[in-house]
């Protein structure tokens, strides 16, 4: 099986061709500022993105009419179960007009139609961040304004279920498994028997602090901060994703960095070991979704790759269950292995309503 793989980002397009599991061609196609600057909306930018695509796949040899199938990045659609999801006319609306918001990640699912449909070949999204598989008790925020929405880094923390169940020889729908992305956020997952049951909502900042995240914060301090005056609801919204967390204590997000100046400044040191803390705090809390009958804790995503960090979080969990480390984040290959499933008839392909 060939297929094309799309993943694009804020400012990048990751484009990758895969023989079955085996990556022949990737690249990273770079955005500037100036260039995405006449695009009002993410989806304006879609013959943008959609010629650079197509240029690159020409210089590098690729005809697209050898392709078995299309997998492009799942957006903000509406809530679903996780799974691969042919792309439909149903999707194709509610991306174009960013149901759940204007992302990059909206132009994957559009873009991979367009391409399937001209050479005849089927378009999926694979586990897009909107998966939403909550217990109803999950739901429930503690007032009837706010509900607790499922929105978290669930191509990754879905892939990597499967590798370890695929590594012990069992079924991902069998076991219970805490799954900890550890990137510029940080999202914690139950996943109970295949479905994530309960996970923080990752990109507006709930759960642990991260490099760009400031976590949940004390409400009444966070308030009295929204109505001092001082700061619009844009500076808030920012101070909670995007520049809170490490990056507001010390200006950067960068884990080697400041991995370094933990070993002369005791300020760093400790930041870093109270977000540790609090992704174990994390932990222990969703295991109370299974009732503490977790088979496995894994660490994924970036920060994984550091040996501090994951050691000072296994030493607080390990009571827990198990704890394994799987450093990094592959999101192509996740994307492709998402459609071999369907295509090798191990999974049917779910239909978007």
């Amino acid at each position: 099986m060939k297929l094309l793989i799309i993943n694009p980002g804020s400012t990048s397009t990751k484009i990758g061709v895969f023989e079955n599991e085996t990556s022949i061609y990737e690249s990273t196609l770079r955005h500037s500022i100036e260039a995405l600057a006449p695009y009002k909306k993410m989806t304006d930018q879609y013959d943008f993105r959609m010629g650079i695509i197509v240029d690159a796949l020409k210089e590098a040899g690729i005809d697209v009419a050898d392709l078995d199938a299309v997998v492009g990045r799942g957006g903000l659609v509406k809530p679903i179960d996780g799974g691969t999801y042919h792309v439909n006319e149903a999707m194709l609306h509610d991306l174009r007009i960013g149901l759940q918001g204007q992302h990059a990640s909206n132009l994957g699912g559009l873009i991979a139609n367009a391409i399937g449909s001209k050479i005849g070949k089927p378009a999926f999204i694979v586990d897009p961040v909107v998966v939403d598989e909550f217990m109803e008790i999950s739901r429930i925020s503690g007032h009837p304004l706010i509900k607790r929405r499922s929105i978290f880094h669930a191509l990754n923390q879905k892939a990597i279920a499967r590798q370890y169940c695929k590594d012990v020889g069992k079924a991902y729908t069998d076991l219970n498994l805490i799954v900890v992305h550890m990137g510029g956020g940080i999202s914690v997952g139950m996943h109970a028997k295949g479905r994530v049951i309960d996970v923080n909502n990752a990109l507006d900042g709930e759960g642990p602090f991260s490099p760009e995240r400031s976590g949940t914060l004390p409400t009444g301090d966070l308030s009295a901060l929204c109505f001092s005056g001082e700061y619009s609801h844009a500076d808030i919204k920012k101070m909670i994703a995007g520049n809170g967390g490490l990056v507001a204590y010390f200006g950067s997000n960068n884990l080697l960095e400041l991995e370094d100046r933990a070993k002369t400044e005791p300020k760093v040191k400790i930041a870093i070991d109270a977000m540790c803390y609090q992704v174990a705090k994390e932990i222990g809390a969703v295991s109370t979704a299974v009732c503490g009958e977790v088979d496995a804790i894994l660490l994924t995503g970036g920060i994984a790759h550091s040996e501090y960090i994951t050691d000072e979080v296994a030493k607080r969990v390990k009571f827990i269950a198990e704890v394994r480390k799987y450093p990094g984040e592959d999101e192509l290959a996740a994307l492709a292995q998402g459609a071999l499933r369907v295509l090798r008839g191990e999974e049917i392909a779910k239909e978007y309503k």
